[in-house]
């Protein structure tokens, strides 16, 4: 059985350049359909968070304009049906990685104010990329990598082919001229190779090595099927 280790943020908010906080947590369509489309395969999924805390749902994900309300109205049934699930997640310091075939992280703004400078987290990213075992991240997840290393100029991603949430995506959320950075400028600080759609919230994944990332929350479905496609069948 392939067995995924999904670490999630446990942030329920993101702190802004002025010192404001926008309410935040992970994207739900970025954790159901992934999750869903991993156990519909039989995969055995385990949640950890920073610290074991329950995460938060962005308000936002389930909002009008998140997606189409029949779309939404399934994303609120799986959450409320997983809500047991979300509410226990392991101790990320507690999990050891090398039991996981893969590695998995969904977005949401949440990464952006507790993954992107999480020790553990980023020390799990850089032994997994070097030694070559699956890892993927979605969206805002790819904040992650910048705690893999202490020097960006270091980064064991550099030279890696990369998506994630684009400057332009930021700027019409309405999101970018109030951030503290910008994902997309920080990757191509690691000097990773980033990449995205030719249309903003088009579906973009990238595939380099066994680095897998998605672009936003439409690139959720093809993200997941490709992972589904290339691993769901260990010797």
């Amino acid at each position: 059985m392939t067995t995924v280790l999904m670490i999630l943020s446990a942030a329920d908010h993101w702190t802004l350049a002025d010192g404001t906080t926008h309410p935040t947590g992970f994207w739900a369509e970025e954790f159901v359909t992934p999750y869903e489309a991993f156990t519909g395969e039989g995969w055995s999924v385990t949640l950890a968070t920073p610290g074991g805390r329950a995460p938060t749902f962005d308000r936002a994900s389930l909002a009008e304009g998140a997606g189409d309300p029949e779309t939404l109205e399934k994303l609120k049934a799986s959450l409320e049906r997983l809500t047991p699930v979300l509410d226990s997640p392991a101790d990320l310091a507690a999990v050891d990685h090398t039991d996981f075939d893969l590695v998995f992280y969904p977005g949401g703004h949440g990464p952006l104010e507790d993954l992107a400078v999480d020790r553990t987290s980023g020390a799990i990213l850089a032994e997994r990329v070097t030694a070559g075992t699956p890892l993927a991240l979605l969206c805002h997840a790819p904040a992650a990598l910048l705690a893999a290393s202490d020097d960006p100029a270091s980064s064991p991603f550099a030279g890696y082919r990369v998506t994630g949430f684009s400057n332009i995506e930021e700027e019409q959320v309405g999101l970018a001229e109030k951030a503290p950075w910008l994902l997309e400028a920080k990757l191509k600080e690691l000097g990773a190779d980033f990449s995205a759609a030719a249309d903003p919230w088009d579906s973009h994944v990238v595939v380099d090595r066994n680095l897998y990332t998605g672009q936003n929350p439409n690139s959720s479905a093809e993200l997941a099927e490709r992972l589904v496609a290339d691993l769901g069948h260990p010797a």
